[in-house]
């Protein structure tokens, strides 16, 4: 089994540094070399400057979020800058002008969006979205939901361990009823997806679907028609099947809801939320970011 040192993951971000093995991986996984980042960063700063129909800053820390989700290459990363400002501008109403305070009173009292507070055994940054009994729709509209995941990303791309090892996600829908799937409407579930593979600067190693009950086939029929062949091969059903879930997280990194050795889950947005707070700044910045024309 892994062993978790959980002081420097635990309720605050990974800003200014990379472990040498993040390094390494950087290397091996994205082709980042110094010589290649230097190249890359000016290319993608030239191309964006001949794109004024968008509007984003272009310092090294900005620019390496999209190089290196596109394992170094200029011009995808250009589209991909062209794909988020295209989500934003197409959902203007949920993410223009959003700001850490819009979200805050619903992050810190609901249960809906939490993060581990360690890190798997490969270092990656693990996303629980409670979508079962813990989510009441009628306090957190399917609408917020998506606003808080939306903020928690724009932090999360502040980690540079993050950015290169990318995020694993863990959709529980233990006690799933019928309020939380009319929740889960069409528009919302294409709008989810749209966001994860086209306009998310981050890497989604693994989706897993946990606890789910049969009243899930309806939930997965809205989602299916939206999701593409990378997603989907990187997405795992194991209902209450903890060991099918070990396969893939070790015990070690997980806590005692999902038969890990870490104690159950005692903590939620109240701890997480001062540090979206310390990040106000940044992702208050994106609120403008995207289209040149909104």
């Amino acid at each position: 089994m892994a062993n978790v040192d959980i002081s420097e993951e635990a309720f605050h971000l990974r800003i200014g540094y990379m472990k040498p093995d993040t390094m390494e991986i950087a290397r091996a996984e994205l082709r980042e070399t110094d010589e290649l980042r230097a190249e890359s960063l000016q290319k993608l700063r030239e191309l964006l400057k001949a794109t004024p129909e968008l509007n984003y800053k272009d310092d090294d820390a900005f620019l390496l979020i999209f190089l290196r989700v596109c394992h170094f290459y200029p011009e995808s990363a250009l589209e991909k800058l062209k794909n988020v400002a295209s989500f934003r501008k197409e959902n203007k109403a949920l993410v223009h002008g959003l700001q850490v305070k819009d979200v805050q009173e619903r992050f810190v009292k609901g249960s809906v969006i939490n993060v581990l507070k360690n890190c798997d055994q490969k270092g990656r940054r693990v996303l629980i979205v409670n979508c079962g009994k813990l989510w009441d729709p009628n306090l957190i509209p399917s609408d917020e939901m998506f606003r808080m995941l939306y903020v928690v990303h724009i932090a999360a791309q502040l980690e540079e361990e993050t950015q290169v090892r990318g995020v694993v996600c863990i959709m529980d829908f233990d006690g799933l009823a019928m309020k939380q799937v009319k929740a889960l409407s069409p528009s919302f579930s294409k709008r989810l997806l749209t966001f994860i593979q086209e306009a998310m600067p981050l890497r989604m190693k693994e989706v897993h679907i946990v606890k789910q009950p049969f009243i899930f086939n309806m939930v997965w029929t809205l989602f299916k028609p939206f999701i593409k062949e990378k997603l989907n091969k990187r997405m795992h059903f194991h209902g209450s099947d903890m060991k099918s879930l070990h396969k893939f997280l070790d015990p070690s990194v997980l806590p005692a809801n999902y038969k890990g050795t870490q104690p159950a889950i005692d903590y939620g947005g109240l701890d997480w939320f001062p540090a979206l707070e310390q990040q106000t700044e940044y992702v208050n910045t994106w609120s403008e970011m995207g289209p040149a024309q909104w």
